[in-house]
C-alpha cells in the first residue's frame, strides 16, 4: 500500500467538474452511522409498519442531532460538516411535518442548537439568543419572502431588507453597564450561556468602554471569529512544534474562546463583528435596524463593511450570489448571508417561533467541507523528482465538483495531520482551489488502524531510492532516468505557461513515451504522421492538429522557451529578465553565473541553478537538438509603447469591459509597470472593475492607495499620471 505504480499519478489533484446539484437528503457518513443509506423516508399515505419505521427513524435522528450539537458547541470537535448536519435537521423536520403530533418541545428542530458548558459559570440571557432558519436556494428564499409578506398583510409590499455576511464563528453577547464592559456570554442553548468575560476582554476589537453617551445598560450581540491570517499563523506554530494542525478557523475560534487561561485566548488574535442589540436601558429609540448599527458604530463597535440595505428579494438574491462567488476574497470565513427585515415595527408584528425569528433567515452557501473515506495514500513523482503524497478518496461532491483525489503536500503534512488509509476524513474545496484533506475524524477511526509511512522506494519502474535532503521538506527521486520524471518534464514543456503546444495532453505524452517515440522534449519535433498513426484515438485530423501545434511552438518567445526547460528556481519573471538582458538563449548559456546574477531581480540562487543546468551534457544535448529542429532561440517580444508605468505597481481587481484580466496585466507590463496580485504601500493605484475583490478594495482604502475606474486606468496607461480626481 502506498507505492503501487498507478499510471502517471497526478501533477495536481484530480477534480471531475459537474454542474451544481441539490444536496442529498442524507449524507454518506451519517447514513453509515444510522444504517439507513438505502432507506429513504416516504411521507404521505403509509402503512402501520412504515409509520413505526419513521418514528424509529425520527428518534435516531434526534439522538444523533443532540450528540452532534454537543460535539460542535461544547467540544469544538465536530464529526460531520455543516452541510451534513443541516441535512439531518431537514430530514427530521420533514418527518415531523408529516406527523405534527410527534413534535415535542425538546426536539432539536424546535430548540436553539447548543448547550452551556459546565467548565464556565452559567449566564442566563435576559432576552433569548435565537438561531436562524435556513434557505438553501432561491426557491426557499422566495418562500420565506412570501411568508413575510403574508404575515405583514397590507404592509408586506413596504418591506425593506438588510443583508449581512454570515460570519463563520461563535455567537456572543456583550453586556455594558454605565458605559463599561462587564460581561460576555456565549449563546449556549439560547437561554443559558457560558461566562467567558475574561477571555473576551483579551480581544482587541471588543470595546472596553463606550464613553459618556452610553446608556446605563447595553447588550450587544455579535460573532467572534478568527481571521484567516491569524488561523494561518496558528497552524504555522503548530507545524513548527510538530503538533496536529487545526481544522478550520471556526473551530479554532471556539476552542480559543473556551480556554481556561485567558492569555492563550489573547494570543489567538480573535476579532468580532457586531450585528444586533439585546437588552437596553436608556438607549435611543430606533425605527429600523440600520439605525441601530450606525449608532453602535458611533460607540466604537465594529460593524461589517459589507452590510447592505436592499428593497426587493431579487436584489437580495443577487447579493447572496455575489458573495457566494467572492467569499474567498475576504480576510475571514463566511458560510452564507443573513437576510433581515429592516423595519423594527414589522419585526415586532411578525414575531418568532420557539427557536428562530420569523423576520430573518440565513441563506446558506453550498458546502465546501464534506466527510468521506480515505481509501489509500499514494505518491506521485514530478518533473524535478519531487515525491508528492496524495489521497485516493471515496468520491464526494464538495465545493461544486466531485472530488476523488487530493494532494497531501509532503511527508511532514501527512505526519502532522495523521491521516491513514481507512480513515473517515474531512475534505475541503474552497472555490476553484485544489481540494484538501483537512484531517481525520478520529472518533470514526477503526481500532488498530496503522499509521501511514512515507515510502522509501520510487513507484516508477526503475524503483530508485527516495531521498530527503537535510533541511528540505520535500522527498525526491534522484534517479535521472526515472520515467515518471521524464514524462512530467515533457508535459510541462508543452503546457500553456511554457511552449503552449495545443493537443499535447498528458495521455498523449504517456502513449508516446510507452511506445518509445519520445525520451525528452526535443523528440517532440521529430514526430511524424506515421509515428502518430499507432496512437489510440488518434485519427488523421488529430494527427495533423498535433503536428501543426508542435510546428507553431518553434516560434515561441525566448521567455516561454526558458520556462519550458524546467530549470529549478527559474520562473517567468526571471526568464523575462534574462530575455530582456541577453536577447538569446545562446547568450544566456555563455554567461557565467556572476553575469547572470547581475541581472536586475536575479540573485545567485537562480544564477547558479541556471548555470549548473546548462553545464550538464544531457541538457546541452537536448538544447542542440531543439536548435536543429528549428526552435527559435532569439524571439524577444519588446514593446514599442512608451514606458509610462516604469517603476509603478498597478493592481487590477474585478472585470473590465475593454480588457481581459490577462490583457490588463499585459498592458501594464508592456509600459514597464508591474501587476502584483496584492495591495501594499508601494502600490501606485488599484483599478476597480465589476465585482472587485473586497479585500483588495478595503486594503487600498485603508492604505490611501488611489482607486481608479476603467477610464482612469486608460488615462494612467497613456500618460503615466493619475487622473486629477480618482473615483473612490
Amino acid at each position: 500500500m502506498g507505492t503501487r505504480p498507478i499510471r502517471r499519478q497526478l501533477a495536481s489533484a484530480q477534480i471531475v467538474e459537474i454542474a451544481f446539484e441539490a444536496r442529498p437528503l442524507l449524507p454518506s457518513l451519517a447514513a453509515q452511522r444510522l444504517g439507513t443509506e438505502n432507506q429513504p423516508v416516504i411521507l404521505g399515505d403509509v402503512s402501520t409498519s412504515e409509520v413505526s419505521t419513521q418514528r424509529q427513524r425520527l428518534d435516531i435522528l434526534r439522538s444523533e442531532l443532540r450528540r452532534h450539537n454537543d460535539l460542535y458547541y461544547l467540544d469544538s470537535t465536530p464529526e460531520i460538516a455543516d452541510a451534513d448536519y443541516d441535512a439531518l435537521v431537514r430530514e427530521a423536520a420533514a418527518i415531523e411535518g408529516a406527523h405534527p403530533d410527534w413534535i415535542t418541545p425538546d426536539s432539536p428542530t424546535q430548540k436553539v442548537s447548543g448547550t452551556a458548558s459546565a467548565t464556565f459559570s452559567a449566564v442566563a440571557h435576559r432576552a433569548p439568543m435565537m438561531s436562524l432558519d435556513n434557505a438553501m436556494d432561491l426557491n426557499e428564499l422566495q418562500a420565506w419572502g412570501d411568508r413575510v409578506a403574508r404575515g405583514l398583510g397590507l404592509f408586506g409590499s413596504d418591506a425593506r431588507y438588510v443583508c449581512e455576511l454570515k460570519i463563520d464563528g461563535l455567537a456572543i453577547s456583550l453586556r455594558y453597564e454605565n458605559g463599561y464592559f462587564v460581561q460576555a456570554a456565549t449563546r449556549g442553548d439560547g437561554k443559558v450561556g457560558e461566562d467567558v468575560t475574561a477571555n473576551v476582554a483579551t480581544i482587541d476589537t471588543v470595546p472596553k468602554s463606550l464613553g459618556p453617551h452610553a446608556p446605563s445598560v447595553l447588550e450587544v450581540r455579535g460573532e467572534i471569529y478568527m481571521p484567516l491570517a491569524a488561523f494561518d499563523e496558528l497552524n504555522k506554530r503548530q507545524s513548527a512544534s510538530g503538533n496536529r494542525l487545526y481544522v478550520n478557523p471556526r473551530n479554532s475560534a471556539a476552542g480559543s474562546l473556551r480556554q481556561k487561561d485567558a492569555t492563550i485566548t489573547g494570543s489567538r488574535q480573535l476579532a468580532m463583528w457586531s450585528y444586533q442589540l439585546g437588552e437596553t436601558v436608556g438607549a435611543p429609540e430606533f425605527a429600523d435596524h440600520l439605525e441601530t448599527l450606525t449608532w453602535l458604530s458611533s460607540l466604537g463597535f465594529p460593524i461589517n463593511p459589507e452590510i447592505r440595505p436592499l428593497t426587493d428579494l431579487a436584489s437580495v438574491f443577487a447579493y447572496c450570489q455575489h458573495w457566494q462567488n467572492h467569499r474567498h476574497e475576504l480576510e475571514y470565513e463566511i458560510d452564507g448571508v443573513v437576510v433581515k427585515l429592516d423595519q423594527l415595527a414589522m419585526r415586532e408584528q411578525l414575531g418568532v417561533t420557539s427557536k428562530a425569528p420569523k423576520w430573518a433567515i440565513a441563506f446558506k452557501f453550498p458546502p465546501e467541507e464534506k466527510t468521506t473515506k480515505l481509501n489509500d495514500i499514494l505518491v506521485s513523482i514530478g518533473r524535478t523528482g519531487r515525491a508528492t503524497p496524495f489521497a485516493v478518496l471515496e468520491p464526494v461532491f464538495v465545493g461544486g465538483s466531485t472530488v476523488g483525489m487530493s494532494t497531501l503536500h509532503n511527508q511532514d503534512q501527512v505526519r502532522i495531520k495523521d491521516v491513514r488509509p481507512g480513515d473517515t476524513v474531512i475534505v475541503r474545496k474552497a472555490g476553484d482551489v485544489i481540494p484538501e484533506v483537512v484531517g481525520p475524524v478520529l472518533s470514526e477511526r477503526p481500532a488498530g488502524l496503522p499509521e501511514w509511512h512515507f515510502p522509501t522506494i520510487c513507484p516508477c519502474p526503475v524503483a530508485s531510492t527516495l531521498v530527503r535532503m537535510e533541511g528540505e521538506a520535500d522527498t525526491r527521486c534522484v534517479e535521472s532516468t526515472c520515467p515518471f520524471q521524464r514524462d512530467a518534464r515533457i508535459i510541462y514543456f508543452g503546457s500553456r505557461g511554457a511552449m503552449d503546444i495545443e493537443f499535447l495532453g498528458e495521455q498523449t505524452v504517456y502513449q508516446l513515451s510507452e511506445k518509445g517515440l519520445i525520451n525528452d522534449a526535443a523528440d517532440l519535433y521529430s514526430l511524424t504522421a506515421d509515428m502518430l498513426s499507432g496512437l489510440e484515438k488518434y485519427g488523421e485530423i488529430s494527427i495533423m492538429n498535433l503536428l501543426t501545434a508542435i510546428e507553431a511552438s518553434k516560434q515561441r518567445p525566448l521567455v516561454k522557451l526558458m520556462v519550458a526547460l524546467g530549470i529549478k528556481h527559474l520562473g517567468p519573471a526571471a526568464a523575462e529578465s534574462f530575455a530582456d538582458t541577453f536577447g538569446s538563449l545562446d547568450a544566456v548559456m555563455a554567461a557565467p553565473a556572476e553575469a547572470l546574477a547581475g541581472v536586475d531581480g536575479i540573485g545567485m540562487v537562480i544564477a547558479e541553478s541556471v548555470s549548473r543546468w546548462f553545464a550538464q551534457d544531457v541538457n546541452r544535448d537536448m538544447v542542440e537538438r531543439l536548435r536543429s529542429a528549428g526552435v527559435r532561440f532569439d524571439v524577444v517580444e519588446r514593446s514599442n509603447l512608451a514606458p509610462t508605468l516604469l517603476g509603478k505597481a498597478v493592481v487590477v481587481t474585478g472585470s473590465l469591459e475593454g480588457f481581459s484580466r490577462e490583457g490588463a496585466e499585459e498592458a501594464i507590463k508592456a509600459r514597464g509597470g508591474k501587476s502584483p496580485g496584492s495591495v501594499s504601500k508601494k502600490t501606485t493605484a488599484v483599478v476597480v472593475g465589476n465585482e472587485p475583490g473586497a479585500s483588495k478594495l478595503t486594503k487600498a482604502q485603508d492604505l490611501g492607495v488611489p482607486i481608479l475606474d476603467e477610464a482612469g486606468f486608460v488615462h494612467l496607461l497613456e500618460t503615466g499620471a493619475l487622473p486629477e480626481i480618482a473615483p473612490q
